[in-house]
């Protein structure tokens, strides 16, 4: 059959939305209808080459669908379940998934992660294959996948509430609930209000942390945050961030704080914003070549902890369905997530207006 999607073919280039050949699903995977899918940073840096990867490549990850179709062998979801697209694989059985730790599956790492898992493509142009992002490749139509990589969940579930708890809900709630795990009362910082940084805030807000000190460069991701949760803002274009940091919290710095932009400037300030016994949290993905000078006598002194998190540490079998249940409870607010929605041919637009910090996050909507 055919699908279009949009494929990036060249860095710092347009997405090209193309009419691609795809093969139906193999034994262990599925046909999923896309119904929405989340503008993310992640797919940006690829478009930019901080992360490279090989080109041609379907781009997308964090969305939702329709299950339309299921290969031999699959009994986890069966034609028209909603799921959610988890752009880890999860084999199941190496040490990592053993010990509940799926993000960190070790189980496939014998064949490319922009491929199924035996190493071929579902989709091509002109009879030469075509890379989708994570296995997944979610900027289409139809997208065929390992069928590890869906997660059912409740139907009454809105398909933008959806296609986001499937990466910046999931990274930024998990990294305060299940990598950090911090305790009600404590004080918290949080630097980048993007999509994710706003999931970190109301995660420590959800937590029930006492302070949670927001930081960005723009007014308007920082009113964003006061609305999630923020009970004080710093802009770090005009304020000096660690000095205002301290004087918050009398002087200490906080026991938590998390970086969800990832540059070497973010990683040294919330180390440097850190109390005695603090931790400090990597969350954004930086771009391969960032390096961070730390200073690790100070940590040594004050007993801190430097630590990264990868999708938030969460469990997508267990957590997805855990904050769908939350977000329709009221207690994770994803209405005001969703600052846009776009038609699948607006998509560049979407990724400008996100690059400009516009949005707290866009969603294509898909027909």
């Amino acid at each position: 059959m055919k699908t279009r999607a949009a494929v990036l073919t060249e860095v710092n280039k347009p997405l090209q939305i193309m009419e691609l050949e795809q093969e139906g699903p193999k034994a262990g995977e599925v046909r999923v209808k896309v119904k929405a899918a989340g503008v993310c940073m992640s797919d940006y840096h690829i478009m930019i080459g901080d992360w490279p990867l090989p080109l041609p490549m379907v781009l997308g990850h964090e969305a939702a669908g329709i299950i339309d179709e299921v290969g031999p062998g699959v009994t986890s979801v069966k034609k028209g379940d909603h799921v959610i697209f988890s752009f880890r694989s999860n084999c199941g059985h190496c040490a990592y998934c053993s010990k509940g730790r799926t993000v960190l599956c070790i189980g496939f790492n014998d064949t490319p992660r922009w491929g199924m898992h035996d190493g071929t493509s579902r989709v091509k142009l002109n009879g030469e294959p075509v890379n989708v992002m994570a296995r997944i490749g979610t900027f289409t139509e139809y997208s065929v996948c390992p069928a590890d990589q869906v997660v059912k969940v409740r139907e009454d579930l809105p398909w933008t509430h959806a296609a986001i708890i499937g990466c910046s809900v999931a990274t930024g709630v998990g990294a305060v609930i299940r990598h950090a795990k911090i305790e009600a009362g404590s004080t918290v910082l949080v630097v980048g209000c993007g999509g994710v940084g706003l999931n970190v805030v109301q995660g420590a807000r959800l937590a029930g942390a006492k302070t949670i000190i927001a930081c960005d460069l723009l007014d308007n991701k920082l009113q964003m945050a006061t609305n999630f949760g923020a009970t004080h803002i710093v802009n770090g274009k005009r304020q000096d961030v660690i000095k205002t940091v301290k004087e918050i919290t009398g002087g200490l710095g906080v026991d938590y704080a998390f970086d969800a932009i990832g540059t070497e400037p973010t990683v040294l300030q919330i180390v440097d914003s850190l109390a005695p016994a603090g931790h400090a949290v990597i969350v954004g993905i930086p771009a391969f070549s960032t390096r961070a000078p730390i200073t690790p006598h100070l940590m040594v002194y004050g007993e801190q902890t430097l630590s990264g998190t990868y999708y938030g540490s969460v469990r997508p079998a267990v957590d997805f369905g855990t904050l769908a249940d939350l977000s329709m409870d009221g207690k994770l607010n994803l209405d005001d997530l969703i600052s846009r929605t776009y038609k699948f041919e607006e998509i560049n637009e979407g990724f400008q207006i996100m690059a400009r910090g516009q949005v707290a996050r866009g969603v294509i909507l898909f027909d």
